[in-house]
């Protein structure tokens, strides 16, 4: 590995001289580093650096893209340089950090362990999204894209098609389609499954349903889930990993697989069950 860029956030008050450290030890192992511009800026106001900087929107060519904060910044990250398929290592500087390969206190372990090839590269299916009446700007996902009720306490009607087929329509607060990465987070919320990350599907979980009929639902990855959303509200929310499009009601959402996936490191030590277990507290009885 020769090329590096990384991206962070600016809530990391308290870690910066660490993350400095990281970028000598890279510096010291020969890596090449570029830094997004705004995390650059955040950064510099503690101490004077001069690294190469980037656009988020202008991504150079690397061989990995590392992601310093909690599962937030991972999210970022992955929606900038996964068309790229470039490989993300997340480093977790943030609260529970499920998407990411471990901690800022074992930053150097992990970096060394990387270095030396001891990590594998998990293939996560992104979702992406379209509107026929407006643009969505970030159209990818890698947690979930989420139809949502906005300003209003009005129930939304969902009518819901599976590969062209009618599948019902969803009455309620709103509706899921979550990912397998995604099925620990907003999904796992309202009730839905957990998924192995790398399996091939997608879960439909609807939001506070009108009807006792309506469960989560898991179908392929190659499944297009057209839905037009009706309400007495004139718009909508269209969240995707949390960035929000208003679309007016009516209009009509298809969602599909994106043509590429989030390639994310892990250690080879790091397996579903410990992640499991030690982030989730699996099993655990006492809290």
């Amino acid at each position: 590995m020769k090329r590096l860029v990384i991206f962070g956030n600016t809530y990391q008050q308290g870690n910066v001289n660490t993350v400095l450290g990281l970028l000598e030890h890279l510096r010291q192992h020969g890596i090449n580093v570029a830094v997004e511009k705004e995390y650059m800026q955040y950064l510099s106001r503690e101490q004077d650096i001069n690294l190469p900087t980037f656009e988020a929107t202008q991504v150079p060519d690397a061989d990995m893209a590392l992601s310093l904060g909690g599962d937030g910044t991972f999210l970022t990250t992955a929606m900038w340089v996964s068309r790229q398929g470039m490989p993300i290592l997340g480093i977790n500087l943030g609260h529970l950090g499920y998407l990411t390969a471990g901690n800022l206190d074992e930053k150097s372990d992990l970096i060394d362990d990387v270095l030396a090839g001891n990590y594998r590269i998990e293939e996560r299916t992104m979702l992406q999204a379209s509107c026929d009446a407006v643009t969505i700007e970030h159209p990818w996902a890698l947690n979930e894209i989420a139809v949502l009720r906005h300003d209003t306490s009005s129930m939304l009607d969902m009518q819901t098609l599976l590969r062209g087929r009618e599948l019902t329509t969803y009455r309620g607060d709103g509706l899921i389609v979550s990912t397998p990465t995604g099925s620990t987070a907003y999904n796992l919320s309202v009730g839905g499954p957990i998924l192995e990350p790398t399996t091939s599907c997608l879960v439909l979980s609807p939001i506070s349903a009108h009807s006792l009929t309506m469960r989560p639902l898991v179908v392929r990855d190659d499944s297009e889930i057209v839905i037009c959303t009706h309400s007495r509200a004139p718009q909508y929310e269209v969240s995707i990993d949390g960035e929000v499009t208003l679309c007016p009601t009516g209009s009509t959402l298809t969602i599909g697989r994106a043509p590429y996936c989030a390639r994310v490191i892990q250690r080879t030590t790091n397996n579903f069950a410990s992640t499991l277990r030690q982030k989730l507290l699996w099993g655990t009885d006492k809290l």
